[in-house]
């Protein structure tokens, strides 16, 4: 069976049949070990077997349901909402909803996708604070009753289109550690949640608690501890004013493992349980967490092609490798250098030397790391394939439908 640009083939299809494993328990891991990524073996069967044309990404759904696994194992207390974003393949989205996930959503397209899952409306969280207040009454309308917010103007047009839903409110927090941080764009500082939340209970809506993230990639297992203890302060003068929260949403931020070995979801989850019995003793309120890196991205590779090998003068040293994919295909995250991929040259081996890798646009921008200076076989020729793992999150998500006439990153999911 040859497979389809743009299908989504799961393990279900008997193209996939040599492919498949019996679920496995999570891997037990030291404390400061890297985490496991995703099977070489069944990634290069599945290629070798079907040859589908580059760039495209295969997904080992086994990955995700042993990370999914293994954090509700290491952090019990927390609801998991699948931030969904990271990776909507519909394969992930069903995988995970069976496996009892709720969802963390921004657009009704998102909201569509997890209900067809199978998610129910009251697993689902419309996490985004900028909404169009038609999206909040259609979300309304289809059973949503979970709505976060930071803003004054938001909270009015969630009072008027979602009435009587529970709100959360999301505070700043500074990002520090996060190779990808999400600071200033979302939140609000702790003084405007409280006053933010008062003003929910007399609107009519249902003041539920509070947000925050320490930023995506967060290399840190301490960041949570002091977004936590802002957190139960603005708890506790919410409750002097009689309005008492029972939620703490504490985002996302587990890592995956990319270039550099991080801790395992484990380390993370002890900090966590640690800073929220610091914080709150023994009135924990309802804990929910939003992994989606954490989850999907050790479970990707892509595959890619080197269309061209340059030089820029006769005396420069470093080749500028140019791939079939960059940053408009998938590799938005390369922004700045800042989630530094793990990358193999396919059947080559030898002395190495340094690449600049860039991607085949017609943009200037489109230079995936020029800075961190990969070092790829000396032997490398166009028209070899380069793996570039751990890419199971914000890479198809995040392609461009057609920049330059490039296709969008195709999903196969094994």
């Amino acid at each position: 069976m040859e497979l389809q640009i743009g299908t989504l083939p799961t393990l279900e299809d008997p193209a996939f049949a040599t492919g498949r494993r019996k679920q496995r328990a999570p891997r037990k891991q030291s404390i400061y070990a890297p985490r496991q990524a995703a099977a070489p073996d069944k990634i290069s069967r599945v290629i070798a077997a079907h040859q589908p044309k580059t760039p495209f990404l295969v997904v080992d759904l086994d990955i995700i349901a042993d990370n999914y696994r293994t954090l509700r194992q290491t952090l019990p207390e927390a609801a998991v909402y699948y931030a969904v974003k990271a990776n909507p393949s519909p394969e992930v989205i069903r995988l995970l909803c069976g496996l009892g996930s709720s969802f963390d959503v921004a657009s009704p397209a998102e909201i569509e996708l997890v209900l067809n899952a199978g998610a129910k409306p009251a697993n689902i969280s419309f996490g985004n604070t900028i909404k169009k207040e038609r999206d909040i009454a259609w979300a309304f309308k289809r059973g949503v009753r979970l709505f976060a917010f930071d803003s004054e103007a938001e909270l009015h047009k969630l009072a008027r289109s979602a009435p009587g839903a529970r709100v959360f409110c999301r505070l700043l927090t500074s990002c520090d550690g996060a190779d990808w941080p999400l600071s200033r764009k979302f939140g609000c500082e702790a003084d405007m949640a409280h006053d933010l939340l008062l003003q929910a209970r007399d609107l009519g809506l249902e003041p539920h608690g509070l947000s925050f993230h320490v930023g995506s990639q967060q290399t840190r297992t301490d960041q949570w501890g002091a977004a936590l203890q802002r957190a139960s302060e603005v708890f506790a003068s919410l409750k002097r004013a009689e309005v008492e929260l029972t939620m703490v949403n504490i985002g996302g931020g587990l890592p995956a493992r990319y270039q550099a070995a991080v801790a395992p979801v484990g380390a993370y989850a002890s900090a966590i349980t640690k800073a929220l019995a610091e914080h709150f003793g023994s009135s924990l309120p309802q804990v929910i967490i939003e992994p989606g890196r954490s989850l999907v991205g050790d479970s990707g590779t892509i595959e890619a092609e080197v269309v061209l090998i340059s030089k820029k003068s006769y005396d420069e040293d470093v080749r500028w490798v140019y791939l079939d994919i960059g940053k408009f295909g998938g590799l938005a995250e390369t922004h700045d250098e800042a989630i530094k991929y793990r990358i193999e040259a396919v059947g080559r081996k030898g002395a190495t030397g340094a690449v600049i890798l860039a991607g085949p646009s017609c943009d200037s921008v489109d230079i995936l790391y020029e800075k961190f200076q990969y070092q790829l076989p000396l032997t490398l020729k166009v028209g070899d394939r380069l793996r570039i793992h751990a890419t199971g999150a914000y890479t198809a998500s995040y392609s461009s439908v057609g920049f330059n006439g490039f296709d969008p990153l195709p999903t196969y999911c094994a």
